[in-house]
Formats: C-alpha cells, structure tokens, sequence
C-alpha cells in the first residue's frame, strides 16, 4: 500500500486515488482538429521513464491536482493544486 498526499486533505491511503492522465494541452479549435490529432490527444501518452508530473483525482475530496512522481520506483516526490484564475 501507498500513501499519496493529496495538497488539501494530507497523506492518505492510495485507495483513495484515481489516476486521470498527464499534463498536456488540449488541440484547439475543437472544429478544426483533425481525427488523426485527437486521437493522438486521447490515446498516446510520454509514459516517460523516472520523473513524470500526473493529474490525480483524490475521490473522497473531489479535488484535482498534479502529483509528480518517479514511475521507475514508485516513489512519490510531491504533490500540488492546481493554479487557480484570479478572479
């Protein structure tokens, strides 16, 4: 078992977790997106090896935020909101 700190509840249990996908900007404007584009967005990811920034959805908060860790050992390096617009 893992514990994962989410930025707005503290350190919990791994359980609580799911993973949405990496960091990665959305091919815009939607209209003029080609099929072979957004399949590329959707379907092929970096799954880079070491340090890797992921967006993670703690489900008991329902809060989103950016966890960086190392997928070669599993280790957790730290975890963070998003940025928030000023308003």
């Amino acid at each position: 078992m893992q514990i994962f700190p989410c930025p707005f509840c503290g350190p919990r249990d791994e359980t609580e977790f799911h993973y949405v996908g990496e960091p990665k900007a959305r091919p815009e404007p939607a209209e003029a997106v080609s099929d072979q584009t957004w399949a590329e967005y959707l379907y092929f990811n970096a799954n880079a090896k070491g340090e890797s920034r992921e967006i993670w959805l703690h489900t008991t908060c329902m809060e989103s935020f950016v966890m960086t860790r190392d997928t070669a050992s599993n280790a957790v390096i730290g975890s963070e909101a998003f940025a928030r617009p000023a308003s």
